[in-house]
């Protein structure tokens, strides 16, 4: 229960650390439990989008979804994803790319990535009805956060820990932490249609070795900045695959 609330409390902004402390060293293996918190921030995602729909016109119960889950997060993702395009963007060696990422600042890279990436995942989410909006949101952050949390086992970690923004690093996964995770990050799959399944595991396991890959070559390894990327890039993807056969059904 220690892991499943440190997970909850780093990455959350909800005030779970007001049940328990929890020990340092159960936050270097929360990424088991990274799916679960996707249950929990979907899960409220989808419950303002379904209450506001019924009193709002138009895109502003989407708007409104969007915003729940940014603030849930405090944005941890979408700073990762900043960072992450800033450094990859700006970097042309595997030492700036790290002290790139590290800063605090934001650039050029991150802010039009950042705008490119919300246009798409808006866009993508109001080409849907509401009922399949519920589904992709339930369905694709779960999945997704599991297919970032592989990473920690794909690629060794790309500083030393004293170097880490947030001074923690994550331990690899053992084979019972690899079953929790796919547990929660698969279990909302049963939900989808066999087409849509199909598309949900094609298109983040594509970008996930892609972007992992990508990494590898250029410091590798992984950051936590990476970790968001890759989550916030393997939901996009599974939007896409999930639109495109929402829509080539009609």
């Amino acid at each position: 229960m220690k892991q499943v609330l440190a997970a909850l409390i780093f990455f959350t902004r909800l005030p779970f650390w007001r049940l328990a402390e929890v020990p340092a060293e159960h936050f270097k293996r929360v990424v088991p439990y990274w799916p679960l918190t996707g249950w929990l921030t979907a899960a409220c995602s989808v419950g303002v989008l379904f209450l506001a729909a019924q009193v709002l016109p138009g895109n502003i119960p989407l708007l409104l979804a969007i915003l729940t889950r940014l603030l849930i997060t405090g944005c941890l993702h979408e700073d990762g994803l900043a960072d992450f395009l800033d450094g990859f963007g700006g970097g042309t060696s595997r030492e700036r790319i790290l002290t790139i990422m590290k800063d605090s600042h934001i650039g050029t890279y991150g802010v039009i990535g950042l705008i490119v990436y919300f246009l798409f995942y808006f866009h993508l989410l109001a080409s849907m009805p509401i009922e399949c909006i519920v589904i992709a949101l339930l369905v694709g952050e779960p999945f997704a956060k599991m297919m970032a949390g592989m990473i920690i086992n794909r690629l060794p970690y790309a500083r030393q820990e004293e170097d880490a923004k947030i001074k923690t690093v994550y331990s690899p996964m053992n084979w019972k932490e690899y079953g929790i995770i796919l547990f929660f990050g698969c279990l909302p799959l049963c939900i989808l249609v066999e087409g849509y399944l199909f598309a949900a595991i094609l298109f983040p396991v594509i970008t996930f070795f892609i972007l992992t890959a990508f990494m590898k070559k250029k410091i590798g390894g992984y950051t936590g900045d990476c970790c968001g990327a890759t989550f916030l890039l393997c939901e996009l993807s599974f939007l896409f695959g999930f639109t495109l056969i929402l829509h080539s059904s009609f």
